[in-house]
């Protein structure tokens, strides 16, 4: 699934470790998810669009077939 949480996360100085300390996740898990290697759970995906004040819209790539 395609994403902006790197584009989101360097445009703020976050660095993937401090992203996953805030989310409770593994950094291996927002390495994967930023490469597209990774689709969240729908309770991550809302952690991440209230971490970032954002529409899980505005941070998730929706495509058909996927």
């Amino acid at each position: 699934m395609k994403n902006h949480i790197e584009q989101l996360r360097k445009e703020r100085g976050i660095t993937q470790e401090e992203l996953a300390d805030a989310l409770d996740v593994s950094r291996q898990t927002i390495s994967s998810l930023e490469n597209g290697r990774y689709s969240p759970s729908i309770q991550l995906a809302f952690k991440i669009a209230h971490y970032f004040s954002l529409g899980i819209e505005e941070i998730f790539i929706y495509e058909e077939g996927c």
